[in-house]
């Protein structure tokens, strides 16, 4: 019993009349091959028999002086070179992973073998019918073969990575004599940041599993692999800014191109046509310089166009990993003045609210707010990441009032303050007898709502895990689905999320989708706590005493110096809510005109002794503002009280020692 091809064929007349005529078109092929390899005029071929991609490529195959008598392509004989070849390409053969893994099955018993090549034609990767794995190596038809076409002359690896073409290049196609017992069918891929050729995928086996429309399936292949690489590219870029975000280099003003490991730049700050008059040489995309580890800096300026100046270049890292590298620019253009003052949010159209001011000149409060700028004026998610109490909903505001729309809608969602069940409800909306309970007629989900505008979810570290991918398919096709409806809703909504959560443990625990942190997370603004921006303390107190002074129809009350050496010093683990709900104490308690560190909550007081004030009623009788920060204020003081035995803790507080874990992490509180 013969073996089955990949492609069964069928049974009926019609197949076998086309078996018959196949069979005729090869004998053609084979002669006009024999002719053209022995004659040195090719006119005589331009009637049909032969492709003209084929005989295109014939034509490159003998100008290259490729021999037609050869048996086999060429072999990489180092392994050393094979492996640094494949490690060079890891990013390559991560993305065909998936796609590979899916057909692997099908093709073990096919007479077919997959192949991943790269840029230069060399195989990195093969899956496959053993036996056929096995035959493809007389012909170096494996992994280190070379097979470009200056190599073997037309091939399905090397004509696709010539032409940029998908095709396929059957039998006596092929120009060498060692090959054209196989058949190949391959399709290139393409890198989605500049549509480059970087490699190519191809099935190959013997003449009998030739089909037509072998090259659909590598096509398809090719397709899904570019979905990986740019999944991939958008994760590089994600954590390309946060090591920029995180490193001592963000600060300040200066023009910078990030780059990947490559070379490859993934974000730009502070350059334009008028600083730089060579910006389309710094377009996003570009390949700028060569593998990152490859030169020190002293080679910059050689390695750079004439018309870009650099500043320097500084290595960025992230986990102990390495990320890429930070290239600051240097421009003869007057530098813009540094922001100054607050940044003013008008009340949103028909909406009862007062003028909104985001305070802070320092310089991570200035890099965040321009960072949040720059976001809004390009349609991509934004994940906006602090402390609790640090003002992350002002940044949403401020994306929002960015847009350009007077009457974009600003829909907010609290993910946590929502039950698991009636969530998806509140995102997607639900038609009529959904649910028991539903609301008579359906109702639009806050997807709706939003669209044209901003979804605005806060607390999106608390999304349910199960209702995560429901939010990556809205994101990634922009539509939704109502609860109990089967109607596709295309919205156009720009989604902000914001989270005091550290996400990436999320993932690791399971509880945080790692597909969805890279959707949502295609911006991340980094928003400092309080005591981070000491340099904004004294400038926020003036702003909540002007507005405090006018709602209770006070004087404006002055701070001595030692009671604002106490507000300076203080570590305000509620931050900015804290620092207001304070100066909101101060103006109904304190009766002079002058504030003194008495009128101070006791914990901001240098007399006040924390390691004895660890009871609920001491901690609830000092009015230390926000119960975010009474909680926070208790977790301490009870792991002073217990000398840092988390069990008792948790005991005493009358809580579970995870919840006292994820709170300790949500007010960054230390066992110590």
């Amino acid at each position: 019993m013969t073996r089955a091809s990949y492609y069964k064929a069928g049974k009926d007349a019609s197949i076998l009349k086309a078996s018959i005529a196949d069979r005729a078109a090869e004998r053609d092929v084979r002669m006009a091959w024999e002719t053209f390899v022995t004659s040195e005029q090719s006119d005589e071929l331009r009637t049909g028999a032969v492709r003209d991609d084929i005989l295109a490529s014939w034509q490159r195959s003998k100008d290259l002086g490729v021999n037609a008598a050869t048996q086999s392509s060429r072999m990489i004989r180092d392994e050393n070179e094979i492996s640094l070849r494949r490690e060079r390409n890891a990013h390559l053969r991560r993305a065909a992973s998936a796609a590979f893994k899916r057909l692997e099955p099908h093709l073990s018993d096919a007479k077919s073998i997959l192949i991943l090549a790269d840029d230069q034609g060399v195989i990195i990767d093969a899956i496959g019918d053993a036996a056929i794995l096995d035959e493809g190596q007389d012909i170096h038809l494996e992994i280190g073969g070379q097979w470009d076409e200056k190599v073997v002359g037309t091939n399905g690896i090397g004509t696709v990575l010539r032409t940029g073409k998908p095709m396929y290049v059957h039998a006596a196609e092929h120009f060498v004599e060692g090959v054209q017992t196989w058949t190949c069918a391959g399709a290139p891929i393409r890198n989605p940041f500049d549509d480059t050729v970087i490699g190519v995928v191809d099935l190959s086996g013997p003449p009998d599993i030739f089909r037509r429309h072998n090259v659909a399936l590598v096509l398809a292949a090719a397709r899904e692999i570019e979905i990986a690489l740019a999944e991939q590219q958008r994760q590089e870029r994600t954590l390309l800014l946060e090591a920029f975000l995180q490193s001592k280099y963000s600060h300040g003003d200066k023009s910078v191109l990030l780059l990947d490991r490559n070379g490859r730049i993934l974000f730009r700050r502070g350059v334009d046509d008028t600083s730089f008059p060579a910006s389309n040489l710094l377009l996003v995309g570009h390949k700028l310089l060569p593998d990152l580890e490859a030169f020190s800096e002293k080679d910059l300026p050689n390695l750079l166009p004439p018309e870009v100046k650099p500043q320097g270049l500084e290595r960025l890292m992230l986990d102990n990993a390495y990320r890429g590298a930070a290239l600051f620019l240097r421009s003869d253009a007057p530098r813009p003045l540094v922001r100054k003052g607050a940044v003013t949010l008008q009340p949103r159209r028909d909406v009862p609210e007062d003028t909104i001011q985001i305070i802070g000149t320092s310089p991570k409060m200035v890099e965040a707010i321009e960072l949040a700028e720059r976001a809004a004026k390009v349609n991509v998610s934004v994940l906006i990441q602090g402390e609790t109490g640090v003002g992350k909903e002002l940044f949403a505001r401020l994306i929002h009032s960015r847009l350009g729309q007077t009457d974009a809608p600003y829909v907010p969602l609290n993910c946590a303050a929502i039950s698991g069940d009636l969530i998806g409800a509140e995102l997607f909306g639900y038609v009529d007898g959904a649910f028991t309970g539903a609301v008579r007629g359906g109702r639009a989900g806050k997807f709706e709502q939003a669209d044209g505008g901003l979804l605005c979810l806060d607390e999106i570290g608390d999304m349910p895990i199960e209702l995560q991918p429901y939010l990556l398919r809205a994101l990634e096709q922009r539509a939704i689905y109502r609860m109990g409806d089967s109607k596709r809703r295309p919205v156009d909504v720009r989604l902000v999320g914001m989270t005091n959560r550290d996400l990436r443990l999320e993932i690791e625990k399971g509880s945080f989708r790692r597909d969805l942190f890279y959707r949502i997370g295609v911006v991340t603004i980094i928003v400092p706590p309080l005591r981070e921006r000491r340099s904004d303390i004294l400038p926020l107190i003036e702003h909540f005493s002007s507005h405090y002074a006018q709602e209770f129809g006070r004087s404006r009350m002055r701070f001595d110096s030692e009671a604002t050496e106490s507000l300076v010093s203080y570590r305000w683990p509620g931050n900015v809510r804290e620092l207001r709900n304070t100066v909101q104490r101060v103006y109904l308690v304190a009766s002079g005109p002058v504030v003194t560190v008495k009128d101070l909550p006791p914990e901001l007081r240098s007399d006040f002794d924390e390691p004895e004030a660890h009871s609920l009623e001491s901690i609830l009788s000092g009015n230390s503002g926000d119960l975010e920060s009474i909680e926070a204020s208790a977790i301490r003081r009870t792991i002073l009280a217990e000398k840092g035995n988390l069990t008792r803790v948790a005991a005493v507080l009358g809580i579970s020692r995870p919840t006292l874990y994820r709170k300790m992490r949500q007010y960054r509180i230390e066992r110590e």
